[in-house]
Parts: structure tokens; sequence; C-alpha cells
């Protein structure tokens, strides 16, 4: 007897369906397992027969043949032992064929029959919403997830045997409903702006750079406080919006890494993988891949503390998220795209010591220094906006007890700017000024003719490159945000001039 159950199974950061058949007919006893299967799949046949056996259900001496269809598309995971297992229950009879169309079941099965949960489950249950099925099966401790999606009813099941009664009519399990609303109000940090002292230019450009979402390099002496203002950066980033959130939630959920309440993830992410992590801990990979620090950056801050100590093939491989926005993996039967829209925010010594220009401390050589600014690249300093030089903070500075503004006032700014940017962009697709890419800054940033004359003579005697001077231009586009100004005035492209001079000086 023939029966069908749909599944879904992740590919990327998306879902896909997946077609479970199962076929039982007379011949020698087997249970065959067919459709382009990983082994963590192929295992499912002894697991579930384990746990049909344990919850009471006998498996004839036939022959069942179970499908995964497309046969095409590599199957990975363990999210298919529930829908095998109600489909072998349909083929033999035991649970009557019923309308499934509208209903995808999704579960991993411990071998006494109880279900387990699945790493995933948002990007799955958002595609079959997405396809019209406005049903699922889901482990109980993945409802709250699978509950983000409005409009799909979601049944949680903490058995194979529930899940049965459930698809039978025998059950009163009520649909999951998620009571949970989308926060849109301040979240609550332990760190905060106000407790920075002094570094009054830095604390303007990392305004600047989470009004624009523009990438970063500090350069400062050891304990000026790069890496303290730095994890402080994502108090004053706009709050992500409904849609950010759920990429983010999504991203998260493929690795497993969602708090056990499985609810959406609402602070903008904050990375900082130690200067040891590889190609493919960085970018994403793996036999199947799943996403790396790049795109668990995403919508957020990916901070790269001590960049020059990085490998140097590692910092290579960021030119091309940097610049798209996005990285794909290809495999020899396809191609996995992860998103990657981070901001950038990395910090380096002046030299291998930490202490030049000071030259009573500094112990490095001019060959020392140079060797070791030029682990990082002029290409991928080139996709760096801004270069803030972090100088070390006087003893008045560090014990006085002036005004120092907090967190949530700079925020208010930063929305403000990034309000205008939405309304200005939001028939293009985007939300920042960094992401505008040569057609759209043609379009929306136009000099008058004295700032024309001063980008035309930095243009030459910084002998910026034409993304450089791209990057000038987003960023005095930022900085008149800020200031509410529809126009580049003078004052703007001039900060945006002082606050990329650093990459060049850097490189001389």
């Amino acid at each position: 007897m023939y029966s069908k159950v749909l599944c879904c199974a992740v590919y990327g950061i998306d879902g896909i369906a997946v077609n479970v058949e199962a076929d039982i007919h007379d011949g020698l006893p087997t249970f065959t397992m067919v459709g382009y299967l990983s082994s963590s799949v192929k295992e499912a046949g002894e697991r579930v027969r384990t746990a049909l056996k344990n919850s009471g259900y006998y498996l004839p001496p036939k022959r069942i043949t179970i499908n995964l269809s497309p046969a095409d598309l590599k199957k990975d995971g363990s999210g298919f032992d529930l829908p095998i297992s109600i489909a072998v229950l349909m083929s033999l009879g035991i649970v009557p064929e019923v309308d499934m169309e509208n209903t995808v079941i999704i579960g991993e099965l411990s071998l006494n029959g109880r279900v387990n949960s699945v790493p995933g489950i948002l990007p799955m249950i958002h595609y079959c919403y997405k396809k019209g099925i406005n049903c699922c099966v889901v482990p109980k401790v993945n409802q709250e997830e699978a509950g983000l999606i409005q409009g799909m009813k979601v049944i949680g099941v903490e058995t194979l045997q529930e899940a049965v009664d459930y698809i039978q009519g025998m059950s009163d399990v009520s649909p999951y409903i998620n009571t949970n609303k989308f926060i849109d109000e301040d979240i609550c940090y332990n760190v905060d702006f106000s407790e920075i002292k002094g570094q009054q230019v830095l604390k303007r450009g990392m305004e600047i750079a989470a009004a624009g979402f523009h990438n970063v390099l500090m350069t400062g002496a050891a304990g000026a406080g790069k890496s303290m203002i730095a994890k402080r950066l994502p108090t004053i980033m706009p709050r992500l919006t409904f849609e950010e959130s759920i990429e983010v939630t999504k991203i998260y959920s493929i690795n497993g890494m969602l708090p056990d309440s499985g609810a959406l993830i609402y602070e903008r992410p904050f990375r900082s993988p130690h200067h040891t992590i590889s190609n493919y801990a960085l970018i994403g990979g793996g036999r199947v891949p799943k996403p790396g620090e790049v795109s668990l950056a995403h919508n957020g801050v990916l901070f790269l503390d001590e960049i020059p100590e990085f490998n140097k093939n590692v910092l290579e491989v960021m030119r091309q998220p940097l610049e798209d926005r996005k990285i794909t993996i290809s495999r020899v039967n396809a191609s996995y795209v992860f998103p990657a829209d981070f901001m950038l925010v990395a910090a380096m010594n002046p030299c291998p010591c930490g202490f030049y220009p000071n030259m009573k401390k500094c112990s490095c050589s001019s060959i020392q220094i140079k060797r070791y600014q030029g682990r990082v690249s002029g290409p991928l300093l080139d996709r760096i906006d801004m270069n803030i030089e972090v100088k070390p903070i006087e003893y008045d500075e560090l014990f006085s007890n002036g005004f120092e503004e907090n967190s949530m006032s700079i925020r208010e700014r930063v929305e403000a700017a990034i309000k205008i940017q939405r309304k200005r962009y939001k028939e293009d697709g985007i939300n920042f000024n960094s992401q505008l890419d040569g057609k759209l800054i043609k379009k929306y940033i136009h000099l008058g003719e004295k700032e024309e004359k001063m980008l035309e003579k930095s243009f030459k005697t910084m002998e910026l490159s034409a993304r450089g001077t791209h990057r000038i231009l987003k960023l005095s586009r930022t900085i008149a945000d800020l200031d509410g100004s529809k126009e580049i005035g003078e004052k703007h492209l001039m900060e945006a001039l002082f606050y990329r001079n650093g990459i060049k000086n850097k490189e001389n």
C-alpha cells in the first residue's frame, strides 16, 4: 500500500519541501530508504523501526520502501524520522489515510518514541507557509519557534503516539498560539556609552557608523578603549525591524543557537571571533554548508579585535561578502547562499608592542611596524569606510565627573537619521547609505560646486580609488542625515574625509 506525507528540509537559510513516500508490499523483509540521503538520514530506518516497536506498533515481515523526493536534492538531518513513521503507519493501514496536503510533519525520534527538537524549524515553517501550507506537526520544544509565523496552525507533540492520535482525530491537543508580540521597545543592555570617558572623536565616529551601517577600523595604543567602545556599539544601533529579526532568527535556528525559549532574536547580533578562527568558521562551510560568523553577524556587528593577528587568508575571504553582502558556498551538486550584511568593526595596535608612536615605550623597529601594518591588505582596507585613530586617554578625563552622553540619547539621533534613509530608499529595497551602489549614488547623492571641487582635490591628493571615493560620498550622506540636511555641505564632506583619511595615512 502506498502513502505520502509532506516534510521539509533546510536549504541554505530557507526551507524546501520534501515528499516522504512509503510503499509496503509482500517480498523479502527489508526496510529500504532511497532519495540521495546522507548517513544521518539513512540511520533513520533503525530509529523508526525501534521507535514504532516501543510505541506499540508491530511491523509485519514485508518489504518496506521509503523514498524522499526530489531525488536530486541531498537530504540531511534527523527531522525526517517522524514523517517516515507516519507514512509507514498509513501504508500499513494502522493510521487511516486523511487529507495531508496542507500539513507538514517534522521531528526526530528517540528509540522510546519521544519526539526530539530539530534545528532550522523557523526557516522550514516560514517556507511552508509561503507555499500555502497552513498546518504543521512539530516537536513540542520547537512549537514556540514555529509559532512565530502568524497564520500557521502549530501542533506540538512530545511522542509519536501523540502525533498519531492527532492525525486520527483522537487527540484533544490544542494548536499552539504564540502570545509573544514583537518587542518595539528599548532593550536593556548591561553596558552603556556613558561608561566611556573622553574619546569624543571616537564616539562621534561610532555614531556615524551606526547611523549608516559603515565599516570601521580603529587604530590606537593598547588600553585606549577600542574593544570597550566596540562592545557598546549595539546599544546605539537602531532596533531590528520584524523582517530583520526573522532573518537573524532563521540563521541562528539553522545553527541550533536559539535560546531554549525559541523566541525571536530582538537584539542586533554582536560576534567577536578569536583570531585563530578558520576560513570555514568565518564564512561558513562544511559537508552540508552552514552559516559562519559573517552570517551570524547579519544585521549586526562583526568585531575583529587585533585584526593583524588573523590569518591573512581568513581576512581576504571577507572581500566578497563585504562587497556583495552575501556569501555563496558552492558544492558539486548545489550552491548555498547565506546573507552577510554586517557592519565590520576592526581594531588594531599601531605596532606589535602596541605603544607606537610613544618611543619611550615602543621597542619596535620601522621594519617590524611596516610588516605588522602590512598584514591587513590594501584591498581590504579600501572596503572600510572609516579609519579612526584612538589616542590614549588622559588622567583628568579618566577620573573626571563630567557629563558623558548615554546610549539612549545617541540612539535617538541614529534612529532619526535611519528613518530618513528608509524613507528615501523605500522603493530601492535598501535601508542604509552604506548599501548604495554606483547607480543609486548617482541617483541620490549630488554635490554643489564647492563640494565637487573639494572632492576632486581630495581624489588627487589622497590618491583615492573609485571605491574609496564612493565610500566618502556615502559617509558624507550619512553625516548630512544626522545633521538633518537634505544637501551634502562642505562640513559634511570635510568630516567624511577626516574619518576616511586615516586609511591612506596608514598605507604610507
